[in-house]
């Protein structure tokens, strides 16, 4: 984890094996998505990305903190997660501040990748 100028907790980018594991889950496994939903952390700990575990268990993430990019009111349909596969493995394994919201909002994934 860093921090940037704004004192902002960033994380590193998912390694591909991570980031295509979460893609496939949030693609097919409702029981994972519900996972994410509630607590993107313990999720990204569960596929295997580095230091996630350390902020798994929070009630909620709010913006400044690390994995709040991963935040979503209404987590995006398993089609247009498929659909967006590519933008989206791209965008997460990317060295990028990772602070944008919206990467799995419904109906906001394509514009969002598209706007960065």
């Amino acid at each position: 984890m860093t921090r940037d100028d704004s004192g902002d907790t960033k994380h590193a980018p998912l390694q591909p094996h991570v980031a295509d594991k979460l893609l496939d889950l949030l693609s097919t496994d409702d029981e994972f998505r519900s996972a994410f939903k509630a607590d993107p952390a313990a999720a990204l700990a569960q596929v295997g990305h580095p230091g996630a575990e350390q902020h798994a268990g929070k009630a909620s993430i709010v913006e400044g903190e690390a994995f709040y990019c991963m935040t979503a009111d209404h987590l995006a349909p398993k089609e247009e997660i498929m659909q967006a596969r590519e933008e989206l493995k791209s965008y997460l394994t990317s060295y990028t501040d990772h602070q944008v919201i919206f990467c799995f909002e419904a109906g906001k994934i394509t514009s969002t990748l598209r706007s960065k």
